[in-house]
């Protein structure tokens, strides 16, 4: 590809690894265009970030087509992933240590089974502390970093498939389709609630945005040799 390919709009489909923040996966793909072309500036970013402990499809944009992030961002997507049951974390993941524990002796499979039709169709949905919403101009994860606590509103989402795909206590796997705007740690977190117990996000995996799916993505390091070394 040309730099006049890039300055006139690719679409980017990388698969994001695990810790990577989806800045750095932004930051080093246009860092290597520029190095590849000798240019001082392309713009380049993303249609929805994955938090660092999450993989899977990560669109990028470049050049004119960046004007199409709103478009991808407002599409329907998938992920698969992993709830550990019977324990919370302030993070609502990994990213922070468990601090509350809860019994899971009276979860069943129906049980579970059961609960995931609370969740389909439109509900209410409080994102977690530790994102990058923000609030009276500070990130929600600064609050929360910082040892303090706020007051979030919940949104409305709307999720269109909720599968269980494997249920070993305390993991159960699953499969969801969702709008623009959910969170699928705060779905690990209220489940684990619904299930009068607790629950956080252990692994997850997007795997679609509209109909762009993570079978056609490239790991960021052979994307850039691929087409930029």
């Amino acid at each position: 590809m040309t730099e006049e390919d890039f300055k006139n709009g690719q679409v980017i489909l990388i698969d994001k690894p695990l810790e990577w923040t989806s800045f750095q996966v932004v930051n080093k793909l246009r860092w290597h265009i520029r190095q590849k072309f000798g240019i001082k500036k392309i713009k380049v970013g993303h249609a929805g970030t994955l938090d660092p402990l999450a993989t899977g499809l990560l669109i990028l944009c470049t050049g004119k087509f960046t004007k199409q992030i709103n478009e991808y961002q407002g599409q329907i997507k998938e992920y698969t992933g992993e709830f550990t049951l019977g324990g919370t974390t302030p993070s609502y993941d990994l990213e922070t240590e468990i601090d509350s524990t809860f019994p899971i002796s009276h979860i069943t499979s129906a049980l579970i089974y059961n609960t995931t039709k609370q969740f389909i169709g439109e509900i209410d949905q409080i994102p977690p502390i530790f994102s990058a919403l923000k609030k009276e101009g500070k990130r929600l994860y600064e609050i929360a970093r910082a040892g303090e606590t706020t007051e979030i509103n919940s949104r409305k989402i709307n999720i269109a498939e909720f599968e269980i795909t494997k249920i070993d206590l305390p993991k159960v796997n699953f499969r969801v389709v969702c709008s623009k705007g959910t969170y699928i740690r705060s779905l690990a977190y209220d489940f684990g609630k619904a299930l009068n117990s607790g629950g956080h996000l252990s692994e997850l995996r997007r795997t679609k945005i509209g109909n762009f799916t993570v079978e056609e993505t490239l790991d960021p390091l052979n994307y850039i040799e691929k087409y930029l070394s």
